[in-house]
């Protein structure tokens, strides 16, 4: 309940990414709204000022089809293909995937005949998705959802790319996770990480269907609070440079990898837990867009 007063950064007014325009759309002005993210001096999670909610982004007409980018249909076959190796994943196991879009991912795992479910809000890319043989819940994933729906039947493994960044309330999904999960299941999410975004001026990857903007940091302190833990960490070059962590139920014996407080520790290092680095951020960010404006 900590009233954020620390501004990361102000990109003034923007309309929504991927709220593409009609023809028709063309005849009337266009809405735009603030785009300013603040950071919480107590956890460094970084969040956006919200003015839209979820359901008005992920409409049953959303834009974005990820398997339009071979390269993303590819790093989603190399996923697979570990994962069912290193987990001995099979035709008795379970596999859901949250913001399951058009069937990217999963399709490879009906491929290899291991059972699985797609949650997906939008109507658009749910509908590709079940083309594939893939099943889909329409829905927002969360903890009511979760308790009522793996009330009897429990996961053995949550699949959440570039999700984790888009839901509003991080915690309620947080705890989804933990309602769905069988006691030795795992959890993958992949997420751009929020050391890059600052070391590499990446303000245009901020965007308002992104509600959080994620450091490992940040992510062990929601998994913590919700019964989770991460115990292992994964860098990625996806997204201008992502985290893939893996996650279990805080009584999980599972041993934490070095790798965990490797990356902590870079975080630390580069200033993720030291305020001035958000406040000068918008100075770098300004400075950057008048060279290009000047170039």
């Amino acid at each position: 309940n900590t009233v954020l007063k620390n501004t990361f950064l102000d990109l003034g007014f923007q309309p929504p990414s991927n709220s593409y325009r009609s023809t028709n759309d063309l005849k009337s002005p266009e809405v735009h709204f603030p785009l300013k993210l603040f950071v919480c001096h107590k956890c460094w999670l970084v969040q956006t000022e919200d003015y839209l909610s979820s359901d008005q982004f992920f409409t049953e007409d959303y834009a974005y089809f990820s398997s339009v980018s071979s390269s993303w249909l590819e790093h989603a076959k190399d996923y697979s293909e570990m994962i069912i190796e290193n987990l001995e994943l099979n035709s008795k196991s379970f596999v859901v995937e949250i913001a399951a879009n058009d069937g990217y991912l999963l399709r490879n795992f009906v491929s290899a005949g291991i059972p699985c479910l797609g949650i997906e809000p939008t109507t658009s890319t749910a509908k590709e998705a079940e083309k594939l043989g893939i099943p889909v819940i329409q829905e927002f994933f969360g903890k009511s959802f979760a308790e009522e729906q793996f009330s009897t039947k429990k996961v053995d493994l949550i699949i959440g790319n570039n999700v984790y960044a888009h839901v509003p309330d991080i915690y309620d999904f947080s705890l989804g996770l933990k309602a769905a999960l069988k006691p030795e299941g795992i959890i993958t999410l992949e997420f751009p990480h929020l050391l890059k975004l600052i070391n590499d001026t990446q303000f245009d990857t901020v965007y308002h269907e992104h509600f959080s903007y994620l450091s490992l940091k940040s992510v062990c302190g929601i998994f913590k609070k919700a019964g989770l833990k991460v115990w292992n960490v994964e860098e990625l070059n996806t997204h201008g440079g992502s985290l893939r962590i893996y996650g279990c139920l805080e009584g999980s014996e599972r041993t934490v990898s070095p790798t965990v407080a490797k990356i902590l520790k870079q975080e630390f290092e580069m200033g993720l837990t030291n305020i001035e680095i958000y406040n000068n951020f918008q100075t770098i960010q300004c400075q950057k867009k008048d060279n290009l404006l000047n170039m």
